[in-house]
C-alpha cells in the first residue's frame, strides 16, 4: 500500500493517507464515510454493499501462516496439520510434546512444555482467514467457534495488532499464533513459521508460488484471499 501511495503521488501529485488498522476498524470507517476507501480480508455481503452504495474488488493476495516461539525450532521446521492446529486452538492439545504433534514432527526435538495460544484481540481480517480455515478442517471448531474477524476464543492470550508487536511471542516460550506471511518474515529473529499439510497430504512451504497455487483454486465469496475493497484504513 505504501509503494502504491508513493507511485500515485509521483504520478499525480496527490497524497493518500492510509492507516494500517484492523479490518473491523477499516470497515467501520468506510461505512461511516469517514474515509474514502478501506481494506478487509473478509468480503462484505453483496446485499450489504448494495445497501451502502459501495463496491469491492480484490487487490492483494496474502497468506496466513502459523508462527511459533520454540527454542531451537527454525523457520519451516515444524509441521502442522489442520487437525492439530484446531486441537491447539480448541485447547485440546496443551503440551508441545503431545503424540499428535510429535507424530508429524518425528525428527524435531520439542520440549515437554505447555503451549501458549496467541490470538488477536481486535477485529482482524487475519483472524477471519485463520478461523475460516479452522472451520474448514475441524467440524468441532466450525460448530463451537465458527469464523469471523472476531470470535470467542476457547483459550489463549489476546494481543493487539500482532502484525506490529506480537509481544507474547518474544516473552513466552512455547507460544503459537498466526501472522500474515510478510509480517512473519519480519520477525524471524524471534519467531519461526510452520509448514501446514494440504488436502493432498503434502506439507507445503509458504511462499509466493504456493499462495498463487492456492488462490488459483479458490472459489466463492469467502475464498481465503485478502480481498481489499478500495479503502483508506484497514
Amino acid at each position: 500500500m505504501a509503494k502504491w501511495i508513493d507511485a500515485y503521488k509521483t504520478k499525480t501529485g496527490n497524497t493518500v493517507s492510509y492507516q494500517a488498522v484492523g479490518s473491523s476498524i477499516g470497515v467501520g470507517l468506510i461505512k461511516k464515510a469517514t474515509v474514502d476507501f478501506g481494506a478487509t480480508d473478509m468480503p462484505l455481503d453483496p446485499k450489504e454493499l448494495e445497501k451502502l452504495g459501495m463496491i469491492q474488488f480484490p487487490i492483494v493476495i496474502g497468506g496466513v501462516v502459523p508462527v511459533v516461539n520454540i527454542d531451537g525450532v527454525k523457520p519451516g521446521q515444524i509441521h502442522f496439520t489442520g487437525e492439530v492446529l484446531a486441537g491447539i486452538y480448541l485447547g485440546k492439545l496443551k503440551i508441545l510434546e503431545r503424540s499428535a504433534i510429535r507424530a508429524i514432527n518425528p525428527d524435531l526435538k520439542l520440549p515437554n512444555a505447555p503451549i501458549t495460544v496467541v490470538h488477536r484481540i481486535d477485529g482482524s481480517g487475519t483472524t477471519f482467514n485463520w478461523s475460516n480455515y479452522l472451520s474448514k478442517v475441524s467440524p468441532q471448531w466450525k460448530t463451537s467457534v465458527g469464523e469471523g474477524t472476531a470470535v470467542e476464543w476457547p483459550v489463549g492470550v489476546a494481543e493487539g495488532a500482532m502484525t506490529v508487536s506480537p509481544r507474547s511471542f518474544g516473552l513466552v516460550p512455547g507460544s503459537i499464533g498466526y501472522l500474515e506471511y510478510a509480517y512473519a518474515l519480519q520477525r524471524l529473529d524471534k519467531i519461526s513459521f510452520g509448514v501446514v499439510q494440504n488436502s493432498a497430504g503434502n506439507f507445503v512451504v509458504p511462499d509466493a508460488a504456493s499462495f498463487q497455487a492456492a488462490a488459483s483454486s479458490a472459489t466463492g465469496r469467502r475464498r481465503r484471499i485478502s480481498t481489499r475493497p478500495h479503502q483508506c484504513a484497514g
